[in-house]
């Protein structure tokens, strides 16, 4: 995947085989963007859906029309995104000794508005899989009309594990 890869500490612990990435992505059941505010920082966490063609990678998340995440976008598309999950205390002999299991995803990219039906329906079929709806739901132009559709394309993206 493009981007993928950093100067990342724990080298021990960076996954940078792409099946695996998408597999921990997969596993994911929410993905928070960071977007840019004047005060600071604004973290959103949304449903998603994702799909890696051509070692490009896309994340679709379905919101409203309005609110302070589409404002922020508008002033600003650059988005900082993050999934974690497969957690797991490992307890220790003394409280040093804990660790814990993890996988995370971290990257940034640029956000936009879909607006082409066609792939707002694919966009929409793509969130609902991904919750274990399955894959062959339709969606009517009503249905994709009354809905708002982001797409994040991934400039940069690093993944973690610890096992």
């Amino acid at each position: 995947m493009r981007g993928l890869g950093s100067n990342m500490r724990r080298k021990d612990r960076e996954v940078t085989e792409l099946r695996r990435i998408n597999e921990i992505i997969e596993a994911c059941d929410c993905c928070r963007l960071g977007l840019r505010d004047g005060e600071g920082a604004y973290i959103v966490p949304l449903n998603f859906g994702y799909e890696c063609e051509g070692g490009r990678g896309r994340f679709y998340f379905h919101c409203a029309g309005e609110g302070r995440k589409i404002d922020l976008l508008k002033a600003c598309p650059y988005a900082a995104f993050e999934l974690d999950g497969n957690h797991a205390l490992v307890h220790g002999e003394k409280g040093c000794g804990f660790s814990f299991r993890y996988a995370s995803v971290m990257g940034r990219g640029t956000v936009e508005t879909v607006l082409d039906r066609t792939e707002k329906k694919k966009a929409l079929t793509l969130i609902t899989a991904h919750y274990g709806v399955e894959r062959d739901w339709r969606f009517s132009d009503a249905e994709a009309a009354g809905v708002t559709v982001l797409r994040l394309d991934v400039a940069q993206m690093t993944c973690k594990e610890h096992r």
